[in-house]
């Protein structure tokens, strides 16, 4: 059976998250204590389903610790596959959130919702290492966040690693989800050309100015190197997502030229990849 854990920030959308396993097929409970854990996976186990999840965070208080064992119990399970959905966002994105709820954060101890959010990621620290993917949900709509649920647990029978490509302006940070960061800015930049300054790297001139510079092609031969060589290993330590974010000043175009590029030829080798352009609409 398979059995998903869903934990990270609050606000970072696992309710989201467990209604669209449940659209899948899950069968799923909310805000779980841990240690009932093992005994509702075998709960699940003696009606013959299939799949099953569980949401728990920091709403438990002093019981979340107890996931740990839970864990542990439920690894020892031959008959189970465990995953573990690890959800997290930035605090400005999770500040909005909760602003716009109008709720309170589960840890706040004072008006402050950044407080709550400052001793969530302290308290989910440990278990953040112990995710099998994980998603940053900064910039997601309802929509992204079920296609990108989708492209994970919607189609469990193909058990490649799924290679997550995003391109991101380092102006606006770097994505917290990304397990590589490679960043553009050695190349020439087309900001500066004033006929291709307008348009993204998704344009025909654009990718033609910056793949026409020899470290382009050799970089991105070198990203594609580096992605043979560690995704058999994240795969033989249970990890079923790669993320890798590309950056470049403005998230615009050399990042964007470079991650088409990257994502056509491993579409073309026949991988499993996504693509997304974090900031290519806020330029």
């Amino acid at each position: 059976m398979k059995f998903v854990i869903v934990t990270g920030l609050s606000g970072a959308g696992k309710s989201l998250a467990l209604k669209r396993l449940e659209d899948l097929g899950y069968f799923c409970v909310d805000n779980l204590p841990p240690s009932l854990m093992p005994q509702f996976a075998e709960i699940c186990l003696a009606g013959n389903r299939e799949k099953a999840a569980a949401a728990v965070d920091m709403r438990m208080g002093d019981m979340f610790s107890g996931i740990y064992g839970a864990i542990e119990e439920l690894k020892a399970n031959e008959k189970i596959s465990l995953d573990i959905l690890f959800l997290d966002a930035s605090d400005e994105a999770l500040v909005k959130r909760f602003k716009e709820t109008r709720r309170n954060h589960p840890l706040l101890n004072t008006g402050y919702v950044m407080e709550g959010i400052t001793e969530e990621r302290r308290l989910l620290a440990r278990i953040e290492d112990y995710a099998t993917n994980r998603l940053d949900t900064t910039t997601f709509s309802q929509k992204k966040l079920g296609e990108a649920l989708d492209s994970i647990y919607a189609g469990e029978e193909d058990h490649r690693i799924l290679i997550s490509i995003s391109t991101f302006g380092y102006k606006r940070g770097i994505p917290i989800d990304a397990d590589m960061v490679f960043d553009m800015r050695f190349l020439p930049n087309p900001f500066y050309v004033p006929e291709l300054k307008d348009f993204s790297g998704k344009n025909p001139k654009v990718k033609e100015y910056v793949l026409s510079f020899e470290p382009a092609g050799q970089f991105i031969e070198k990203i594609l190197d580096m992605i043979a060589l560690v995704s058999p290993h994240y795969l033989s330590q249970d990890k079923k997502q790669l993320v890798i974010a590309i950056g470049c000043t403005g998230g615009m175009h050399r990042s964007v030229v470079v991650a088409e590029e990257i994502y056509r030829i491993l579409k073309s080798r026949g991988e499993r990849v996504t693509l997304e352009h974090r900031d290519i609409k806020l330029n």
